[in-house]
């Protein structure tokens, strides 16, 4: 099906877009409460569900937008817990080796 000129007007080279506002990462901000609180397995758990809707296309832009964001957060919070597993294992072997 094909639309006619009126439906799709062609784009004027003489108006530009204006710049999309910059987006930073925000890692230093904290998390919400219901996101910190948060078990691994429970962030993760809700960010494949997040990941899931935001594949599946049914959500409207700022629908998906929501979701990216606490997609994000939800990342954010399992990268915490493995990072802080990461350490618990290495100050584990390294007082093991200075038990040997």
């Amino acid at each position: 099906m094909t639309q006619s000129p009126a439906e799709n007007p062609p784009l004027d080279p003489e108006v530009t877009a204006s710049p999309a506002p910059e987006v930073t990462p925000a890692d230093d901000a904290p998390l919400p409460a219901d996101i910190a609180e948060l078990s691994y397995e429970a962030a993760r758990d809700q960010l494949v569900e997040v990941v899931r809707r935001l594949e599946s296309g049914q959500g409207g832009l700022e629908d998906s937008i929501g979701l990216w964001e606490r997609g994000e957060m939800l990342a954010r919070r399992c990268q915490q817990w493995l990072d802080g597993a990461r350490v618990r294992l290495d100050d584990a072997v390294n007082a093991r080796r200075q038990d040997s």
